[in-house]
């Protein structure tokens, strides 16, 4: 099983956005840009909902990978209004993704 995750991560990072990443951007915001890259990833693989196994695990990595990052990113945005090259990084995340809590 581990390996199997290992292999889908792998595949997610081959697959991501090219988004550059380098030792001079913030390390939040390094943090910030491959989770939620992650998260985007999650939210396109919605399995069919009759398979119970497979969609409790996107769900629960959409839940871990996705939770908060709606605040996170306007909380980026802020920090770094200074910054073009985040500014532009950051421009390309959809603001609201979490769902309002009831």
């Amino acid at each position: 099983m581990k390996n199997a995750w290992l292999a889908l991560l792998l595949l997610q990072t081959a697959c991501a956005p090219e988004t550059v990443l380098d030792a001079s951007l913030p390390g939040d915001v390094s943090r910030f840009i491959e989770r939620r890259d992650l998260c985007d990833h999650f939210r396109g693989e919605i399995p069919d909902p009759d398979d119970h196994r497979r969609m409790a695990g996107a769900v629960s990595n959409i839940s871990r990978y996705c939770t908060g990052t709606d605040a996170e990113l306007a909380l980026l945005r802020a920090r770094y209004i200074d910054s073009p090259r985040v500014r532009q990084l950051l421009a390309g995340y959809e603001t609201k993704i979490e769902a309002d809590p009831d």
